[in-house]
């Protein structure tokens, strides 16, 4: 139900996500999902992505600076507490798999030290693009409000994100044949 939840499947909710692991206490769940017709690999280079820039609306969260459209070279070579999106170091990956994100610095004391989970699995399609955010629970009628305002702008955020690296994922896949 949004904006907890959206495009995943009860099987997506209740498998487990290495973000789980870095949220301290108990947390709330945030879950995003679509569906592309590029390869799992492809989908995760474009994760690996997110070292580069944000990846959704860049006038919000990119100052501006459109998001690349080609992929840069060496952005998939991951080192743990590497930086992404300039508020998150990576907690853990699984090349081709998937990347979880923490929250750190400015983020982490607005928002809490939640972690994302990015993951992709190969379908008869294309792919499965599955995030799942761990937020840690803030209690409190003023918590509760705050996470219920972040889950409905990272839904905006998110969706935006999740569908450009499907369809530049996508993109990938029909440049790669066109040239067979």
């Amino acid at each position: 139900m949004l904006p907890w939840t959206w495009g995943t499947t009860a099987a997506e909710e209740a498998a487990e996500y290495a973000c789980d692991r870095f949220v301290e206490g108990p947390s709330v769940a945030v879950y995003r999902a679509v569906d592309s017709a590029g390869s799992a690999d492809a989908v995760y280079r474009w994760y690996c992505q997110l070292k580069v820039a944000p990846y959704s609306y860049d006038w919000i969260d990119n100052f501006g600076k459109r998001s690349p459209r080609t992929l840069t070279p060496g952005a998939d070579e991951l080192v743990l507490g590497q930086d992404f999106m300039t508020i998150f170091d990576l907690a853990a990956f699984e090349p081709g798999r998937d990347l979880t994100l923490k929250m750190k610095g400015l983020g982490a004391r607005v928002f809490g030290r939640l972690a994302i989970s990015y993951t992709v699995r190969p379908t008869d399609r294309g792919s499965r693009l599955v995030a799942k955010i761990a937020l840690p629970v803030d209690p409190g009628p003023i918590g509760r409000t705050k996470q219920y305002l972040l889950a409905w702008g990272d839904l905006v955020m998110m969706r935006k994100q999740l569908l450009l690296f499907a369809e530049l994922a996508s993109s990938s896949a029909r440049s790669d044949a066109s040239r067979s």
